[in-house]
């Protein structure tokens, strides 16, 4: 066992539908289910498993804290690094996914554009600006 502290595993997110979350990351980011139920449904990626849980199912994992409302408002991002954010943003309008914004150049020497899963999650893909 890894008592390490400094490797996020797995992160886990609330959702509404399983099923409409389902086939929004297989079409957005061409990935297949690692492990999927009448709850929840995970994805892995190279380095983390995205786990999407429906809120009736979260009170469980996480009280005495409460499940904030779908409305509440943004309070992270995930980003995925890309080669070309541009390519990538063109990819995902083909799928028919919005962007919130971008493709930019950030101050901090990064190229990004974001967008949100069904369930408001944000998103960003974002890749080194050349020297």
């Amino acid at each position: 066992m890894n008592n390490s502290s400094n490797n996020v595993d797995a992160i886990t997110m609330f959702i509404e539908d399983v099923q409409r979350s389902k086939s929004f990351y297989e079409h957005a980011f061409d990935v297949q289910p690692v492990f999927e139920d009448d709850n929840s449904v995970a994805f892995k990626f190279e380095n983390i498993v995205v786990n999407l849980l429906k809120v009736e199912a979260a009170p469980e994992l996480i009280e005495p804290a409460r499940v904030g409302p779908a409305d509440g408002g943004a309070r992270f991002q995930l980003t995925v690094e890309v080669d070309d954010v541009d390519a990538k943003s063109s990819e995902l309008a083909d799928k028919g996914i919005a962007l919130l914004n971008g493709p930019m150049n950030r101050a901090w020497g990064i190229r990004t554009a974001s967008f949100t899963d069904p369930d408001g999650h944000i998103w960003e893909v974002a890749a080194k600006i050349p020297d």
